[in-house]
């Protein structure tokens, strides 16, 4: 995952001409105007041997010479909020200012370093001036010119230290070979006889698992190796789900309670229903514990030899598809795949779509192309928001993933804005949509989280001790 480095400080010490250097490229606007910068702004720097994303903070002290003001106090939290690591800019040709000093005050509290950064030094005078500096406390200090790129390679060879990137990129490379080479946990679930163990059998090649027409035959979940295509893939197979009012024996509550741990422990859930008889209540049961868990997961219909022979397979497909959709619809992202696994049909497909799951949850949303698409999104579509949205603003938007160690990992949407209560859920969804539209990610959810600006009374409770912010999950 790339590293995250934010530029933070106050009106007009040169944090978007900064940010422009080191970006290569002119993105931030440029003024002497204070306050210019207003949105987030985020872009790749590939100056160092391992590229790193920018943000530049932009507002902060707005309107103001001496005061740290609430709008400063939500700038800085989302810095410490999302950034590995902090430029702090200050302007050696003003000297240290009052806002100067509360800013390094909250920036000293967090355990994220900061580097100290002494902008529009462009003379020898004026670097001399960054001596002034080093009593606000901080021992990284460096003396730049951003408008003439001076002391710019000494300030990304102390960024690539800190963040110690080479090693970082060597252990990110080093956790993809090692996850890659990692048997896929696949856990099979279902109702009784959908026909799981026939799906084990299939893929086996063999009869591992016991088969019956006797509904409650698998009692134990059973963790099996298995290689399809070339990869290697750890199956575990589960007892059939029963109603609870129909769970009449000790025998039978443990082997539910073992395939609810099943799902828990496995990188992929393959949700096995008999479409030949239809969808019944408890394969919505399950799908939702599966729902309910957070799991990548993939709708296998079984005995599809069975579902209107009669008729031709892409009317029969386009039925399937129409019926499970509408009856699986809170899984929306769950890829649909049918098989026979009695007849040994279409297996391949099965694990073209793992596979293809797998691939999609590596990848990752660009930050900069995430914010972009948000913040386009809201603008022609404010939906809920109404009116509100004069006074609702997404600050910004950050993807961090909740299991970097897992083959596939769930993506965590941070979205930071003020007057947050005001995406509802419905409203989520419909961001959740959009992403998927420019980033399909296959059989993955997504976890979207809220933070916003705290109240007035909050923010002057919590100046003293930093700013944590309002917390809301879905």
């Amino acid at each position: 995952m790339p590293r995250t480095v934010a530029i933070v400080g106050r009106p007009n010490v040169g944090k978007s001409a900064l940010f422009n250097r080191l970006a290569g490229k002119n993105i931030s606007i440029v003024h002497d105007m204070a306050g210019v910068t207003r949105d987030r702004i985020t872009a790749e720097c590939r100056r160092a041997k391992v590229p790193f994303v920018l943000m530049d903070t932009g507002g902060i002290g707005a309107n103001t010479d001496d005061v740290l003001t609430e709008q400063v106090q939500t700038e800085a939290a989302l810095a410490l909020e999302v950034a590995d690591l902090l430029l702090f800019v200050v302007d050696v040709t003003a000297g240290i200012t009052p806002i100067d000093q509360e800013l390094a005050a909250m920036l000293r509290r967090t355990q994220k370093s900061v580097i100290l950064v002494c902008n529009k030094a462009d003379s020898a005078k004026r670097r001399l001036g960054g001596a002034e500096f080093t009593r606000m406390g901080f021992p990284e200090q460096v003396e730049v010119s951003a408008l003439h790129g001076l002391g710019i390679d000494g300030l990304v060879s102390r960024i690539s230290t800190l963040l110690d990137l080479e090693n970082a990129a060597e252990e990110e490379e080093e956790t993809e070979r090692r996850l890659s080479k990692k048997p896929l946990k696949l856990a099979i679930v279902g109702r009784p006889n959908a026909g799981k163990s026939s799906l084990v059998n299939a893929i086996l090649g063999q009869d591992r698992a016991i088969v019956s027409d006797v509904a409650g035959t698998t009692r134990d979940s059973l963790d099996i190796l298995a290689s399809f295509g070339g990869a290697d893939y750890q199956l575990i197979d589960t007892a059939g789900i029963r109603r609870n009012a129909r769970i009449d024996t000790p025998v039978e509550i443990f082997s539910i309670r073992q395939a609810h741990q099943s799902i828990k422990r496995a990188d992929l859930v393959l949700l096995v229903i008999d479409c030949a008889s239809g969808a019944t209540m408890q394969d919505r049961k399950i799908a939702q514990e599966i729902l309910k868990e957070q799991k990548p997961c993939l709708l296998v219909m079984n005995k599809f030899d069975l579902y209107h022979p009669d008729a031709s397979r892409k009317d029969r497909l386009a039925e399937l598809d129409e019926t499970m959709r509408r009856e699986f619809f809170f899984l929306h992202y769950a890829p649909l795949i049918a098989i026979s696994a009695k007849q040994k049909q279409h297996l391949g497909k099965l694990f073209e779509a793992v596979q293809k799951i797998r691939g999609g949850a590596r990848h990752r949303i660009g930050t900069g192309q995430l914010n972009r698409l948000l913040h386009q999104a809201i603008e022609n579509s404010p939906g809920p928001l109404g009116r509100s949205t004069r006074s609702f603003k997404l600050l910004y938007a950050s993807q961090v993933n909740s299991a970097e160690d897992s083959p596939i990992p769930v993506p965590h949407f941070v979205l930071f804005a003020n007057r947050a209560e005001k995406l509802v859920d419905s409203y989520l969804r419909y961001l959740e949509n959009v992403i998927r539209q420019e980033w399909p990610a296959p059989g993955v959810p997504f976890r979207i989280s809220v933070r916003g600006k705290p109240s007035r009374q909050q923010f002057q409770a919590d100046r003293k001790e930093g700013w944590h912010g309002r917390r809301r999950s879905r």
